[in-house]
């Protein structure tokens, strides 16, 4: 069964202390109180492009849902619309990169 992925790529922030303190105390509990149907949420700090050098991005948060259909009741929502705009506001870097994903997992 395929499930869906939002995924929210965060530019490399002008202010790295000051989005890292508002990412880990405002915007990851918004996300896990207001983001609605969510099955599992992965924040990843980027660390270097496997050529080690710099990357453009700083962090990838991925929010899983049991389908898309969920996914856009979720990001139609008010609390969807208020994290999603949450984001933008906290990334200093320029504006995040969201993107909609169908995901199939393969495990082994």
């Amino acid at each position: 069964m395929k499930t869906a992925k939002l995924i929210v790529m965060y530019p490399t922030p002008t202010d790295l202390k000051t989005f890292e303190r508002r990412y880990a105390d405002e915007h990851v509990p918004m996300a896990v109180e207001k983001l609605v149907g969510k099955t599992r949420f992965v924040a990843s700090l980027i660390l270097s492009n496997t050529d080690k050098s710099a990357a453009q991005f700083h962090r990838i948060a991925e929010v899983y849902f049991p389908s898309l259909a969920e996914l856009k009741a979720c990001l139609n929502s008010p609390g969807g619309q208020e994290t999603a705009q949450h984001a933008v506001e906290i990334s200093s870097g320029g504006e995040p990169l969201f993107l909609i994903s169908e995901v199939e997992t393969f495990d082994f």
